[in-house]
């Protein structure tokens, strides 16, 4: 598994959730008011990315690093193969981290029923890892 290099990030499961929640409620406020579809899927990504970080540290107690959310999710699911439902979408998504925020040759343009779609996955990723953190049944590491 490979560990962060960045010393100074949190290795507390609820503060990687805590941003998490802000990432999707930044992408809701975004996708309301009809504006900048694209940014709102980064954030959604990013709101994937943190609660996987967040299950993970809270799984194994390691913080790792990277942002390509298939990897992730491959990582949530050593822990819990309920995870697995995810793959095809993050392969999907690992696009928006990068290509939603710099300029790119191949168009990246998000309508406004694809980028709700994204938002729904990412709160029903955000919502199954809350459940699992601080309410499952099966907390063990």
């Amino acid at each position: 598994m490979r560990r962060t290099k960045h010393g100074a990030d949190s290795r507390n499961f609820f503060d990687w959730l805590e941003i998490a929640a802000r990432d999707l409620l930044a992408a809701r406020l975004l996708i309301e008011r009809k504006q900048c579809n694209e940014i709102a899927g980064f954030h959604c990504q990013q709101c994937m990315e943190k609660a996987f970080k967040a299950y993970i540290i809270d799984r194994s107690g390691v913080l790792v690093d990277g942002h390509n959310l298939t990897w992730l999710c491959r990582q949530a699911a050593r822990h819990d193969p309920e995870f697995s439902k995810w793959l095809d979408q993050t392969a999907q998504l690992n696009r928006l981290y990068i290509e939603t925020r710099y300029p790119s040759d191949i168009d990246l343009s998000l309508s406004e029923d694809r980028v709700k779609e994204i938002y729904d996955t990412a709160h029903e990723l955000y919502d199954y890892i809350c459940d699992q953190v601080y309410g499952g049944e099966d907390n063990d590491s």
